[in-house]
């Protein structure tokens, strides 16, 4: 890059820098407080470096009163499930509607795009009333499985898959490939990006989820990170926000560790998925 480029993109990298610390800044005073006592977090200035370091007691304090690991385990265990039964049905279900054709493929999609408008604490009562009646409530199952279709994936895969060479399509049909070896040894190999992008939405998603874990679960066996610090808030830390803040950093680092390492195919995943119609 010439000096005369940097020169010239130098006030938008600088607003973008600046726009990008205040979308930081919950995470970074959060991690801040984490390493201070109490009595440091509430003064009336305000500064992110701790002049007593209370790293140890705080954390110490979260692993010593929390499952720490079974809340962390939990959240893989989840959000793994519920991403792989995602993929499982969107992807068939955004090729069909992007290459094939058949009678009501508009009037599908249109169902796709009307699903995209329900809330998701809608169905929230039948499925707590349905998951009681089959006993399947406080289970990784009861977690799992009212996430399993996305219709959000659906949408983002058929988008993408518009996007891909019919010529493409043809020639494996020609070699013989059945429509289902197409979609998993030509389509999605394809696909990378967009699934990686949706990927990362869908374990954010419900990683951090509160709303459907606070319902269906009961104690802490299956209890979900975000549950669990609710339940650290709850029973143990109360007004000890250096620890609760430690509990929080702890069970969202696993999120931004896996986003620094897909964060180059989320963007291209991103860029690639075009709104083609």
């Amino acid at each position: 890059m010439s000096d005369r480029s940097l020169l010239r993109d130098l006030p938008r990298l600088a607003l973008l820098t600046l726009l990008g610390l205040l979308i930081l800044m919950p995470y970074i005073w959060m991690i801040a407080a984490s390493l201070k006592p109490l009595d440091e977090i509430f003064r009336a200035s305000l500064s992110l470096l701790p002049e007593r370091f209370y790293a140890v007691q705080n954390y110490g304090k979260v692993f010593a009163k929390v499952p720490v690991w079974r809340y962390l385990w939990n959240g893989v265990v989840v959000c793994g499930g519920i991403l792989f039964f995602q993929l499982l049905f969107a992807v068939p279900a955004g090729y069909a509607l992007a290459k094939l054709r058949f009678p009501g493929s508009g009037i599908a999609f249109g169902a796709v795009m009307l699903g995209l408008l329900v809330p998701y604490h809608v169905p929230a009562l039948p499925l707590y009333v349905g998951f009681s009646q089959l006993g399947l409530l406080n289970s990784y199952t009861a977690l799992i499985a009212p996430a399993t279709i996305s219709v959000f994936a659906i949408f983002l895969f058929r988008q993408f898959f518009k996007s891909l060479p019919d010529d493409l399509i043809h020639a494996a049909r020609m070699d013989g490939l059945g429509e289902a070896e197409i979609v998993w040894r030509i389509v999605l190999p394809n696909a990378w990006p967009a699934a990686t992008a949706f990927a990362i939405f869908s374990v954010v998603a419900h990683w951090n989820d509160l709303f459907w874990p606070l319902i269906a679960v009961n104690g802490t066996q299956y209890a979900t990170p975000a549950l669990g610090v609710l339940y650290f808030r709850s029973d143990e830390a109360g007004d000890d926000f250096g620890s609760l803040m430690a509990a929080a950093v702890l069970m969202t680092a696993p999120l931004v560790l896996a986003f620094l390492l897909a964060q180059r195919r989320f963007i291209e995943g991103i860029a690639t998925t075009g709104l083609k119609g």
